[in-house]
């Protein structure tokens, strides 16, 4: 890579390549989880573990027990978890027996009027901490898609498949940056990790052969948004995407196109089924802008696909918890590994084919509407991926003539698709009808209940408006006194 490239991915992302490290890819609950278990029980001195769901399930409690038996033995255990992720999955009695055992328990986020932490003002509470980490000893890290949860396990005797999600293991001196990466968010919930805790960066020895960064990206940084598009525009051969909550960007959206247009093979991997039913109208909206410029969309057949994953041109990686959507681009905490290393780059191609064998294309019918592959076709492609497994297809024909950051990203979807149409600033296609209906009678009805029984309308409104009155009047209130006491000061 040039010098010139390298200075831009910094930029973007505030993150540098950090060479020396041994990756390991890690697919499904299968090899992540047990992983993960290896090293927590390897601990001599501290984990460090953050994740956005941890549910109070069977999968859950093999961690709490790994966890509290470390704790119990002087293993400093630190954990972060987010208030939101965990509303509907774990109770508090789960937490009081991780902290009873000697486990640091800090919850991400909670609801306040006055948040001391944060400065994105009375709704500072919608930014979540979508991150999945762990660290031990400074030694070893994991960055990954899966929560904790029996989903991601799922269960045979039941015939209950598993989540499909990706992770990375590695060692060497990224696991420093890891650990501040962790720091900070320990910070933002409370007294910060005392000084000397977190190792710099060349006090690990070198591990391997790759070099990588660690982009911690935070609300309005967009730095993986950032470097996202610009991988879109330098890919050269490929750009292969796996997402399990897309809702792409107008800018993004035309970066792939131009990609595709310019040569690219372009592909995007989405779930069919999901648990955010929303979510598959809303991804499937975002699909003919794609298809009319060549890019291919697949759907995985199975229960879900959860990964969060990116490879271009056989030789660049990402792999981490940021979704292709604004909410994750924009509104949340997220963590991803980006690797530069045509070994991982290789494995991370051959991956994303064997997921096409359990997946189904979409293309656009004689009449240009949204539908699976023709099975010929689908015979077709699968043969030459057989033939060519770590090449990309150049087939170009096409046929014509568990969360609130996912909530937020499919009310962004619609607010383009409505803004869209008031504004008449993009055309609109076929594929978006739903959500223009959808949209239509929703505002419709909304219109109907303010007319009929107003009250319904203005109460909950005036309970946003007090929460935002009492949460400004408290932060004005902090801002005087410490006005005050910096005049003392003087």
């Amino acid at each position: 890579m040039s010098i010139f490239a390298e200075q831009a991915f910094w930029r973007a992302t505030g993150s540098r390549l950090i060479p020396g490290n041994s990756v390991r890819i890690l697919k499904d609950a299968d090899e992540n989880y047990p992983a993960w278990l290896k090293a927590i029980e390897s601990a001599q001195r501290t984990i460090h573990f953050e994740s956005y769901i941890i549910h109070e399930d069977e999968q859950g409690q093999v961690f709490a027990d790994a966890l509290s038996e470390k704790a119990r033995s002087g293993v400093r255990v630190r954990l972060i978890y987010d208030w939101l992720g965990a509303f509907n999955a774990t109770s508090n009695k789960f937490w009081r027996r991780l902290r009873e055992a000697g486990v640091e328990v800090r919850c991400f986020n909670r609801p306040r009027f006055n948040n001391p932490f944060s400065a994105f003002g009375p709704f500072d509470w919608l930014g979540r901490d979508h991150r999945k980490m762990i660290s031990v000893d400074g030694r070893v890290g994991f960055v990954t898609g899966l929560c904790v949860g029996s989903m991601w396990v799922g269960a045979a005797r039941d015939g209950v498949e598993p989540w499909r999600d990706t992770g990375v293991e590695f060692s060497g001196p990224a696991v420093a940056e890891l650990e501040r990466a962790f720091a900070r968010m320990w910070a933002a919930c409370g007294r910060p990790i005392p000084d000397g805790e977190i190792p710099e960066v060349n006090s690990i020895q070198l591990s391997g052969d790759v070099a990588l960064r660690i982009v911690a990206s935070m609300p309005y940084s967009a730095g993986l948004y950032r470097l996202d598009q610009m991988i879109a525009a330098a890919a050269r051969e490929t750009l292969w995407l796996t997402d399990a909550y897309f809702a792409g960007t107008t800018p993004y959206v035309q970066a792939l196109n131009a990609a595709s247009r310019d040569g690219v093979d372009v592909r995007l991997l989405v779930p069919q089924a999901t648990d955010i039913p929303v979510m598959r109208a809303l991804s499937r909206s975002g699909y003919r802008p794609l298809l009319e410029s060549g890019v291919r969309v697949y759907e995985w057949n199975g229960p879900m696909i959860h990964a969060k994953t990116a490879v271009a041109d056989g030789r660049w990686a990402r792999i981490g918890s940021t979704n292709l959507n604004l909410a994750s681009w924009i509104n949340n905490w997220e963590l991803d590994v980006v690797i530069e290393d045509s070994r991982i780059g290789e494995e991370m191609e051959q991956m994303f084919l064997d997921d096409l064998e359990n997946a189904t294309e979409m293309v656009l019918t004689v009449k240009r509407r949204l539908a699976p592959a023709p099975k010929t076709l689908r015979r077709q492609t699968a043969r030459r991926q057989t033939a060519r497994r770590l090449r990309p297809i150049r087939l170009r024909e096409r046929i014509a003539g568990g969360s609130s950051s996912r909530a937020a990203a499919g009310a962004v979807q619609i607010g383009r698709t409505v803004g869209a149409a008031i504004t008449n600033r993009r055309a609109l296609g076929p594929a978006e009808t739903r959500i223009m209906g959808a949209a239509g009678l929703l505002l419709l009805a909304a219109s109907i209940l303010a007319f009929l029984w107003p009250a319904v309308v203005s109460w909950p409104l005036a309970v946003i408006g007090a929460w935002v009155a009492v949460s400004t009047l408290i932060r004005a209130f902090h801002l005087h006194r410490e006005g005050r006491g910096d005049e003392r000061d003087q």
